[in-house]
């Protein structure tokens, strides 16, 4: 008889909660040296883990991501004329690293 093969990898579906972890792609100089190698740069939910990413990154464009690097930048404090103190906001940036025959283009739709 012949067996046959279970293959036991889910399949990651794109849900209302996977695009609220990807809120935008950085557009930057240093995103541009990263895509020379291989990798993209996203700004992400505050409460978004690696793992996260990483999910959203397959569900969405269907690419899974050898690694993931999350940073918290901190909001400046500006001073506008002189005058007034303001804070930008905090964000949340993830460098990820794909595979080396992925090709992800996210500078087309600008």
């Amino acid at each position: 008889m012949a067996e046959k093969k279970v293959s036991t990898e889910k399949k990651i579906v794109a849900t209302a909660g996977t695009y609220g972890i990807l809120r935008r792609p950085i557009i930057s100089e240093k995103a541009a040296m990263l895509s020379e190698k291989n990798a993209v740069a996203f700004e992400v939910a505050m409460d978004a883990t690696k793992e996260d990413v990483a999910r959203a990154m397959q569900a969405i464009y269907n690419v899974k991501p050898t690694k993931v690097n999350i940073v918290v930048t901190k909001g400046k404090v500006k001073t506008f004329r002189g005058r007034s103190t303001g804070t930008q906001r905090t964000v949340k940036k993830a460098y990820v690293s794909l595979p080396a025959d992925a090709q992800l283009d996210l500078s087309a739709n600008i």
